[in-house]
């Protein structure tokens, strides 16, 4: 999850699709680099794994409250790197895999040419099932 609308989104889907469903919701925090700006603060943090909690913590807040409404329960993740790797290493572990259509960065012409589209890049990679929300 980005904070992206269409993020908020694919988490309804899962929740209501997989009522039995133990539900995990990673937001992936970018590494420190120069084309990758807010990430950069995190190079100078005195702890990355705190910071990184800090920065996701809006989004897995937004993210339970989606689930309270529905009486669920979900689990947060924390990742770094690039997203669509940071997916697809982790989707092994799970049964499913649902995304929305555009993140966060949807109207970024640059970002998306520079990094590619998440979901795509899910979508033909992963080892399991990819569902792509709308």
């Amino acid at each position: 999850m980005d904070g992206s609308e269409n993020a908020e989104i694919a988490l309804e889907y899962a929740l209501e699709n997989f009522p039995d469903a133990s539900v995990s919701v990673l937001h992936v925090i970018g590494v420190p680099s120069s084309m990758l700006g807010r990430a950069t603060g995190l190079a100078l943090a005195d702890n990355i794994d705190d910071d990184a909690a800090e920065r996701a913590e809006p989004v897995f807040e937004r993210a339970r409250e989606i689930a309270g409404e529905r009486d669920r329960e979900i689990e947060t993740v924390v990742g770094f790197g690039h997203p669509a790797r940071n997916i697809i290493d982790r989707a092994a572990d799970y049964d499913t895999v649902v995304i929305g259509t555009h993140g966060a960065d949807r109207g970024r012409a640059t970002r998306r040419f520079l990094v590619g589209n998440v979901a795509e890049t899910v979508s033909k990679r992963a080892p399991v099932s990819v569902i792509i929300v709308r």
